[in-house]
């Protein structure tokens, strides 16, 4: 019976209350030196998030995910639909990566590296301590009746969050349409382009949503990483954790009080003060054990190691360490499960390097026209009409394009014109005719290689189906 009541906290989220209805969270300050190296790594990732639409390589866009007109751009290298299985492979790779170092470091990647996180730790909550103080004031501020003051307050700090989440919308824009389009459009006007402000507005209002109200309910109840980490963690895994062992020692946590031998008295060194609650930003208790809620953020372990330096006991009660090392004293180590993760994800990155440099500037194809049977010429020739498609990669025009057969004797001619050019990040299509003497044909469905020239380098090479009369031979 006291095992469950001491469980209970599993029973719902700290951001429910009793009635079911939202307790909002207002966490104090942190400070601290993981704080300081989170803000750091935060700044680096934000000024990345934010200037990769506009730098170019080669005259790529060093990022870009044009879902619209299919066009993917990843550290400068442009990428078309059918590159579509290199784009699978490195989600996939993404996805081990993250499971790997959730094994391993916990819910790491939540409280360093997450969009979510950064954004609501590292900029709006950040300026809800500018305009509306710490802890206490805010508890104040929202239980006062609508004053000046709070209105003051509260339509500032609005209209700032506001303001914020119309830049981010505009930024992830330039990632979905190209930052050279979105300059465009700035300087054109909004009312040249309806369609895209009204969906900027939605953006904008979605995201207003999630920083000023929704919050840390995204990690709590709308992203699924929360639950993974319950079948990936094992006691093995660093995580933040409470030093149980020694927080609670014999008879269990106690206030502190000066002078006092808390050993000789069979108490932990935590004195419940209970900062590291009121540091969480997701409203748990960390002495609890692992919790969905929790995010690795570090905070309480800022908060806890201050308590500690004040009353003159050893930090780390509240630290970065593992199940195994805080009851049987085990020191990390590389399981087997990890090192099969390890290999899965060096195999796939091996596959994917080598595609990638096996992956050509040009990819043709050529397919026979549906339909559409041989024809049967003066001369025992046989004609089958092709359309070709080809996708220039590379940020320059490919000129003097033409094609020759490799594998059989026999001419290739365009529709319009012999030699044209492939545009820059672009594609050209037409229609061509093969034209082969029966004689070199070996059956009814002969497979041709087909050479694609830029002038007289060969460039790329290609297959296609030819159809003839069947030989009774």
């Amino acid at each position: 019976m006291a095992n469950q009541e001491k469980d209970n906290f599993r029973d719902s989220i700290g951001t429910i209350r009793e009635d079911g209805k939202r307790a909002w969270v207002f966490p104090k300050k942190p400070s601290g030196r993981f704080y300081k190296y989170r803000k750091l790594v935060s700044y680096f990732l934000l000024a990345f998030l934010i200037l990769s639409p506009f730098i170019k390589v080669n005259g790529n866009q060093f990022l870009m995910f044009n879902v619209l007109e299919r066009r993917f751009n990843i550290f400068g290298f442009p990428f078309w639909p059918q590159d579509f299985h290199l784009f699978v492979i490195s989600m996939i790779i993404g996805v081990i990566f993250i499971a790997l170092f959730t094994v391993a470091f916990g819910r790491i990647f939540c409280g360093w590296i997450c969009p979510q996180t950064i954004f609501m730790e590292m900029v709006f909550r950040r300026i809800e301590f500018w305009i509306d103080g710490d802890r206490p004031a805010q508890m104040r501020l929202d239980r006062q009746p609508w004053n000046s003051e709070k209105i003051r307050k509260r339509v500032t700090k609005w209209i700032i969050f506001f303001l914020i989440s119309f830049i981010i919308a505009n930024v992830f824009l330039a990632y979905l349409i190209g930052s050279d389009k979105l300059i465009q459009y700035v300087f054109e006007g909004p009312m040249s382009h309806v369609s895209t402000l009204v969906a900027l507005l939605i953006f904008t209002a979605v995201f207003y949503f999630i920083f000023a109200w929704f919050r840390e309910q995204v990690c709590i109840i709308a992203c699924p990483y929360g639950r993974m980490q319950g079948v990936l963690l094992d006691n093995k895994s660093i995580i933040v954790a409470y030093d149980h062992k020694r927080g609670e020692g014999e008879n269990g946590r106690k206030t502190f009080r000066k002078n006092e031998d808390r050993e000789a008295l069979g108490h932990g060194d935590c004195i419940d003060c209970k900062q590291c609650v009121h540091v969480c930003p997701t409203n748990i208790d960390i002495r609890n054990g692992t919790q969905l809620e929790c995010i690795n953020c570090t905070a309480c372990i800022d908060e806890c190691d201050t308590v500690m330096e004040k009353i003159n006991l050893p930090k780390g009660l509240i630290r970065y360490t593992s199940e195994d090392e805080i009851t049987k004293k085990e020191k990390f180590k590389f399981t087997p499960r990890l090192k099969g993760y390890t290999a899965v994800l060096v195999i796939l990155t091996g596959v994917l390097i080598g595609m990638l440099f096996l992956r050509n500037d040009l990819e043709a194809n050529i397919l026979r026209l549906p339909g559409q049977l041989y024809e049967h010429k003066e001369g025992n020739i046989i004609s089958n009409v092709f359309t070709y498609k080809l996708i220039n990669k590379t940020t320059k025009d490919i000129p003097d394009v033409s094609f020759k057969l490799m594998s059989h004797k026999g001419t290739i001619k365009l529709v319009t014109y012999d030699n044209f050019v492939v545009p820059a990040q672009d594609l050209a299509e037409g229609t061509l005719f093969i034209e082969i003497n029966n004689s070199a044909l070996n059956g009814d469905k002969d497979k041709l290689k087909i050479g694609v020239y830029s002038g007289d380098e060969l460039i790329e090479t290609t297959t296609a189906r030819f159809l003839a009369p069947r030989s009774y031979n």
